[in-house]
């Protein structure tokens, strides 16, 4: 099939209308609750991880500086999707221009191919302080740190240009009913008047390979990690473990749900709302407490700009 130009294709869909996650009213009443509790609960953690880390001068490792950009993907990422599905759980009719709906699938797609590599980078950043620590501080320089970060934030662009051009491409001439709560590549394909057969391959060439690729690199990394904390004595390899396991955490989290949505071609799962609320807003809003309550130095840098805060507070009111 030969993929047709933006200007070749006709659509007679002007907007989308969202199925949302349930159509119950009374359960849509108790979702709005919950989920603007995970939402503010995702703005307020990660920012206050950035903030910390920003005015902190002992938080100035690598590892710090790349858990601030991704946090701060993280605020990205969930507002993406989560204002959207909050306000839709007080509609009737759950619209989206269809403008919108490309621009929600391009933020979608980049804030979240970027939060897999900055996953993948700390991965890396683990696997140089543990296996190699004589040598950390000369390969995991300020440049080459900021050098990880630009190309991460370069990967997702490049990502979901590609995820957002391929859509664009297809036709929708018919129905305009999404079952979902927001903008993605397969539930829009399924709406298609056209083949989507190559698209939904580069879909899974694009996104599903990614995420797999990116999980296996980590899978391998952390191994490695593992098998070298052998020769270690149990202090240090005690110490080698509480600073990875955090993370691992994290990528369980976050690539497990991803690379069952995205190695697979379309299919009709009912499954597929939920295991993206997990992805979009479950893990952003975990990633806060996993990061913080099993690190002593974040949470003795959060008491510190707390009682900075509270002391300049006090000597304003003198």
């Amino acid at each position: 099939m030969d993929l047709k130009s933006p200007a070749e294709n006709i659509n007679n869909v002007t907007e989308f209308i969202f199925f949302g996650l349930t159509q119950n009213e009374e359960l849509e009443k108790i979702c709005f609750v919950v989920f603007l509790f995970f939402y503010l609960a995702i703005v307020l953690g990660n920012s206050l991880i950035t903030v910390t880390i920003l005015f902190s001068s002992r938080l100035n490792s690598p590892m710090y500086f790349f858990l601030s950009y991704l946090s701060f993907v993280d605020i990205c990422y969930s507002s993406v999707t989560a204002p959207k599905m909050i306000i839709d759980f007080l509609d009737e009719k759950k619209t989206i221009s269809f403008i919108g709906c490309i621009a929600q699938l391009f933020g979608v797609h980049f804030f979240g191919c970027t939060e897999i590599f900055i996953l993948t980078v700390m991965a890396y950043d683990r696997y140089i302080a543990i296996c190699k620590p004589l040598h950390y501080t000369t390969i995991m320089t300020k440049r080459v740190c900021g050098q990880m970060i630009a190309a991460s934030w370069v990967g997702g662009l490049m990502h979901s240009l590609v995820q957002t051009l391929s859509v664009t491409q297809v036709t929708f001439c018919g129905p305009n009913e999404i079952d979902h709560y927001f903008c993605d590549v397969h539930p829009l394909l399924k709406l298609a008047c056209t083949d989507t057969y190559l698209i939904g391959i580069i879909v899974v060439a694009n996104s599903g390979m990614i995420a797999l690729g990116c999980f296996i690199i980590l899978l391998v990394s952390y191994i490695v990690i593992l098998v070298s904390l052998r020769s270690r004595s149990s202090e240090g390899r005690q110490k080698a473990l509480s600073t990875c396991a955090s993370h691992i955490l994290v990528v369980i989290l976050f690539f497990g749900p991803c690379t069952f949505m995205y190695i697979r071609p379309s299919s009709d799962f009912a499954e597929d709302k939920s295991v993206a609320v997990f992805y979009t807003l479950i893990t952003p809003m975990l990633n806060p407490l996993i990061y913080t309550l099993r690190n002593a130095e974040m949470k003795n840098a959060m008491r510190k700009l707390w009682r900075r805060k509270v002391t300049s507070s006090e000597k304003a009111k003198i």
